[in-house]
């Protein structure tokens, strides 16, 4: 195992499975529940995090962590407030935590960064260290969503009558952001600020179709982010194209091609 370890290619593609089974799942609820805007507001202000873990000398998947689940509380706080549509606060925090983090970046001049990387992630260049964090972060993440799955899953199908049967509906949102917050942060580095979004929608919308319970489209989104992950990479290799955007197209051909497949789903 060692020795395949030293292989670049094999820990990309270790890398990329790690973050596929754990973004199919919250894929899922992401779909049901509409909020693709929110996790691309929570992918762009990533890019603060990089610059809050350079500034604070942190490992940059920390301030990333960091950055992005402030975003969810703050996020949740001024839903609360009712002063403006949610889809207004998505706006304003996704487009100016980019550009807020490209402006920082820029005056960075004593910092050496790979902007495409950060942008479109770099898969190939995933490290021991980084599949540890990967792996680890996912783990967490999936035993989490178990935790929380029935009051989840209560409040995505009717958040008043959840609320009117005592289910905590509210605090598993909230900690379900948090972990879409978690994610994004273990996958920057796969397909980067701009592709992460596509990775937690297109499996779960290609799923969609073909499962008849709501476990099962998890079980299927992950499956299809694994393939599009695997035919992904191995296209990069042999067509010399980016990996993170091939990844995302490889989830898009995926997507198209079971389009034309008999749907199975039961309507969730």
């Amino acid at each position: 195992m060692t020795g395949m370890l030293n292989d670049f290619f094999v820990r990309a593609m270790l890398g990329g499975i790690g973050v596929a089974l754990a973004a199919g799942p919250l894929g899922c609820f992401i779909v049901w529940r509409r909020m693709a805007y929110f996790g691309d507001t929570m992918a762009h202000a990533a890019l603060l995090g990089v610059v809050l873990g350079i500034l604070l000398q942190l490992p940059l998947s920390i301030g990333i962590l960091g950055v992005s689940m402030a975003g969810a509380v703050i996020l949740v706080l001024l839903e609360r407030q009712r002063t403006m549509p949610t889809d207004t606060l998505l706006g304003i925090l996704s487009h100016s935590s980019l550009s807020l983090g490209l402006v920082a970046v820029a005056f960075m001049s004593w910092v050496r960064l790979d902007l495409m990387a950060l942008l479109f992630g770099d898969i190939l260049a995933v490290g021991r260290g980084d599949l540890l964090v990967i792996w680890g972060g996912s783990l967490f993440v999936l035993v989490v969503l178990a935790a929380i799955w029935r009051p989840l899953l209560a409040g995505t199908v009717n958040a008043d009558l959840a609320r009117a049967e005592g289910v905590p509906a509210g605090a598993a949102r909230l900690a379900f952001m948090l972990l879409i917050a978690m994610v994004i942060a273990i996958a920057m580095k796969i397909v980067g600020v701009l592709l992460i979004t596509s990775l937690l929608i297109i499996p779960a919308a290609t799923a969609r179709r073909f499962s008849g319970s709501p476990e099962a489209m998890a079980g299927l989104a992950a499956l299809a982010g694994v393939a599009a992950v695997a035919l992904g990479l191995f296209g990069s290799l042999e067509f010399d194209t980016p990996s993170g955007p091939s990844i995302v197209v490889a989830a898009l051909t995926i997507f198209v091609v079971t389009m034309a497949l008999p749907s199975r789903a039961s309507g969730q």
